[in-house]
């Protein structure tokens, strides 16, 4: 086994760890405040190649590879959850999906533009009475003289108002269930395309979520991806994939509190001495670490599984479950380091702790993951 990232691994981590630190660090606090939307972080983001990490050159990715990808969403993650969950969804949902299930017009047409960070896209799957049970799809697409007509309403959805291009998942023949759904590229101002308010949410406040209203939208045909029916085995494939991502989401939450916690036990004093000569603390900062390290090997081992073409639904849940679970865990213990200080905004930790909660919930709830992972293990 080698544990050694290479050498222009480590050189896109060092770069996205500059880039977190001089670009998205200033101003973190008061976009989160503000639930203001990184408009021009992301931009300088796509600037890096950010935006299309895992997309081929001919479509205007960087064509980098998945270890690669996770080092990076580690790395913005520690400074700022919200940008990170931006390159999440336009890499793992929006940009692979549409290389690897797209039609050459619909490359050409949408992916060039998504990869190079032109624009950003967004993926719509869940809905009111369809979060975690994706099979209970309400939004409807009927086909009509060479086009579909989609009615619904689609909920919690990253980059809901930014977006120029959605990825939307509807039913088509209900008698058929899930093998009836499909899967649809719409664009922002459609007749009939609306969207609702944006979200009031406890954590990554600067990403922009909605919910999305569609009133008659005529998609043409030639904008459903795959074959008729396609949609919901779209969507799972997909999201296999997105679950690498936002479990390297949690793993730089917990490290960005992990780092933020031993610098402060290193400075504050307490009974004569700084806090980390404390047996109590120093115990977390072990556990916190060990734990940190533990994540960092299975997000590794999922995203080496996608590079290598092995089957990676089970290495990807088990490293969203774990991640996220440390993500919360750390958090947490940051928080309490800190004492009261990490009860106040100046000191980050807070904010961490509420960007960690996301991580067990979106792309799958933890007890999905555990779904997931059990029926893997008993297929075997």
């Amino acid at each position: 086994m080698d544990f050694k990232l290479s050498e222009e691994q480590l050189l896109i981590k060092e770069a996205a760890r500059d880039f977190a630190k001089n670009e998205l660090l200033p101003g973190v606090i008061e976009r989160d405040e503000k639930q203001e939307f990184p408009k021009e972080q992301v931009k300088k983001m796509a600037e890096l190649g950010f935006l299309g990490m895992m997309t081929s050159p001919e479509y205007g990715g960087s064509g980098m590879d998945t270890i690669s990808y996770v080092m990076v969403m580690e790395e913005i993650s520690k400074i700022d959850a919200s940008c990170s969950v931006i390159v999440s969804v336009n890499n793992s949902l929006v940009c692979w999906g549409l290389e690897n299930y797209g039609t050459e017009e619909q490359k050409k047409k949408y992916l060039t533009r998504l990869a190079s960070g032109e624009i950003i896209g967004a993926f719509c799957l869940s809905e009111p009475e369809a979060g975690s049970d994706a099979t209970s799809q309400k939004t409807t697409a009927i086909e009509k003289d060479g086009h579909y007509i989609i009615n619904g309403t689609k909920n919690w959805i990253t980059n809901g108002g930014t977006a120029d291009v959605y990825l939307v998942i509807a039913q088509t023949h209900p008698e058929k269930k899930h093998k009836g759904i499909n899967a649809f590229i719409l664009e922002k101002g459609m007749p009939g395309f609306e969207i609702g308010p944006k979200e009031q949410k406890l954590g990554i406040r600067g990403s922009d979520t909605h919910s999305l209203i569609f009133n008659d939208v005529k998609v043409p045909k030639e904008n459903r991806i795959g074959e008729d029916g396609f949609g919901f085995k779209f969507a799972m494939k997909t999201l296999a994939g997105g679950r690498i991502g936002i479990a390297a989401q949690a793993l730089g939450i917990a490290s960005g509190a992990y780092e933020l916690a031993k610098e402060y036990s290193k400075v504050r004093k307490s009974f004569g001495t700084e806090i980390c000569n404390h047996q109590a603390i120093a115990f977390k900062l072990a556990d916190m670490h060990t734990q940190i390290e533990a994540a960092r090997h299975l997000v590794i081992k999922a995203a080496w599984d996608k590079d290598n073409g092995h089957d990676y639904d089970l290495s990807g849940a088990m490293a969203k479950l774990y991640a996220s679970q440390v993500a919360m865990d750390t958090a947490i213990e940051a928080v309490q380091i800190h004492g009261g200080n990490g009860y106040v905004k100046e000191y980050h930790v807070e904010r961490l702790m509420r960007d960690a909660k996301i991580t067990q919930i979106y792309e799958g709830t933890s007890e999905i993951q555990k779904i997931v992972i059990s029926r893997g293990l008993l297929a075997e």
